[in-house]
């Protein structure tokens, strides 16, 4: 049995990894916190986050799954480091500073950070980097939407489709939306990042050249696809050595 503690329990993505853990054989839900009272989800009592590094010690649960903020997502990595405990992270967002703290907790815990935990993306960004090297002189624009309530923009898995393409053509300008007189330069991927409703996220790809166009899509239905494949990883890196690792290794 795989003890799990939920972060953010009270937010949406909390809520859908209580109910994963809830409904997976094999899982259970060991503590859930929330930066504020929030009542029970799932049947869990859900507890203040202040009492977190007593909690990981008197629960010893086996790994966090947090979806929250960089601010929060922080300390409790840093509370993992001390109490022993793995952490699989899908805030994003974090300044360099951050990342250096999150780098320093994993000399501690195993820690596995991702922006997407979908296994459709990870085939996606496999599909463009593919395209990508097949197309070498296509212009490319990357757009990405999400609920009105995402913070960080790009999305951090925009941000790492852009990492993808940049390994394949080398360095290039990243041009954050147009305005005014704006031609396009040789060496530049337009990056376009829209806000709306509840949309749970949709990345797309566009490659234009030859008198022709590549549009790639994802598009997630459910953010529950988020939920089931952080709870893969958190099975997958239960008892791992210290060290950073990604969703690739897991899938």
């Amino acid at each position: 049995m795989i003890r799990v503690a939920v972060t953010g329990a009270g937010g949406q993505m909390g809520r859908e990894v209580v109910a994963a853990v809830d409904q997976r054989e094999g899982m259970d839900v060991a503590l859930a916190v929330n930066r504020t009272a929030v009542g029970p989800v799932e049947g869990y009592t859900v507890e203040d986050e202040s009492d977190l590094p007593r909690l990981l010690d008197e629960r010893d649960p086996d790994v966090l799954v947090d979806f929250t903020v960089p601010d929060s997502s922080t300390r409790y990595v840093e509370a993992c480091a001390d109490a022993g405990v793995a952490a699989v992270i899908g805030t994003t967002g974090f300044s360099d500073a951050q990342l250096d703290l999150l780098a320093d907790a994993a000399r501690e815990i195993p820690l596995l950070r991702a922006p997407n935990f979908s296994r459709a993306m990870t085939a996606f960004r496999g599909v463009i980097r593919e395209a990508v090297a097949a197309l070498p002189d296509y212009d490319i624009e990357l757009s990405e939407t999400h609920h009105n309530r995402k913070r960080d923009a790009p999305s951090g898995t925009a941000n790492d489709i852009l990492d993808d393409i940049e390994e394949i053509r080398g360095e290039f300008d990243r041009v954050h939306g147009r305005e005014g007189d704006q031609p396009r330069e040789g060496d530049e991927v337009g990056v376009h990042a829209l806000r709306a409703g509840d949309i749970r996220g949709e990345h797309e790809l566009l490659l234009a050249g030859n008198h022709e166009v590549l549009t790639l899509t994802h598009r997630a239905e459910s953010r529950g696809v988020f939920a089931e494949g952080a709870l893969d990883a958190a099975e997958w890196l239960a008892g791992r050595p210290a060290g950073e690792y990604d969703f690739e290794d897991v899938l």
